[in-house]
């Protein structure tokens, strides 16, 4: 904002140094008219709301086991924290994970 404010003040001052001619007066003006449309324009624009994701929600799952690299998850899984909306895990069952490369959650999994 700055800058946009420094631009339109300086740029049409160096076209009316020197004692300018009518062309040069015309051309300052318009160019600091338009300067200031656009510093307005930009000062009255609203970011766009964000848009609310799906909430996930898990309730009172069951058991689940992840045997030999398998994953068990009885809440909510996000890979990577995907997504935007809230995500909730009560009383979720047992996850039992065994054997090599296996993993277990029981509420909301990140990984």
């Amino acid at each position: 904002m700055v800058v946009a404010v420094a631009g339109v003040v300086s740029t049409p001052l160096l076209w009316l140094l020197d004692s300018p001619d009518t062309g040069q007066l015309v051309g300052a003006s318009v160019q600091a008219a338009a300067g200031i449309a656009a510093l307005v324009w930009a000062l009255l624009q609203r970011p766009p709301a964000p848009v609310p994701g799906p909430a996930d929600i898990a309730v009172g799952t069951g058991n689940a086991a992840g045997t030999d690299g398998g994953t068990a998850v009885t809440g909510v899984r996000r890979p990577g924290g995907a997504g935007s909306g809230s995500a909730k895990a009560e009383r979720t069952g047992d996850a039992t994970a065994t054997g090599p490369g296996s993993s277990a959650s029981t509420g909301i999994d990140y990984s």
